[in-house]
């Protein structure tokens, strides 16, 4: 299915590209979270109406996302969770623990903007993890995990 993308998406391209994805992708993905309209003509003649405005926007929040990555760079996250005396977790943190760890301290971040390179964490120590807050915008945080008997 053709498409054309309203805003950058990664490992696919950049705002205004005809792409061809896989049906599903479109109709599952792209299309529901407004990435994408399906490629018609009238589509393409409207967003070339409109391409400077969506321009502007696609700025402004690259703009904010560059705000808020600088906050948020090299910023050390601690996590209490229980651990046995071994220092290995009863459960694990995950990346909607350290998304609600960061909202308690005021930022504003989502779950799914959260990359954890290692998977849940399970022991306790300081940890590397990434918050993608824009495709182009991604920053470096330190998760601590702390360990209560």
């Amino acid at each position: 299915m053709q498409v054309i993308l309203m805003e950058k998406v990664v490992n696919l391209g950049q705002l205004g590209d005809v792409v061809k994805v896989k049906n599903g992708f479109a109709r599952n993905f792209l299309i529901p979270q407004g990435k994408a309209k399906r490629a018609t003509e009238s589509n393409v003649a409207d967003f070339a109406a409109r391409r400077a405005e969506l321009e502007a926007a696609e700025a402004a929040k690259l703009a904010d996302a560059q705000a808020r990555g600088g906050k948020l760079e090299g910023l050390t996250v601690q996590i209490v969770q229980k651990a046995g005396v071994d220092g290995k977790l009863f459960g694990s943190v995950t990346n909607a623990d350290i998304a609600a760890a960061l909202v308690a301290q005021g930022h504003q971040v989502e779950k799914g903007q959260v990359r954890m390179p290692t998977g849940h964490l399970k022991q306790i120590g300081d940890h590397p993890a990434s918050i993608a807050l824009h495709p182009d915008v991604v920053v470096n945080v330190t998760i601590s995990v702390l360990g209560e008997q």
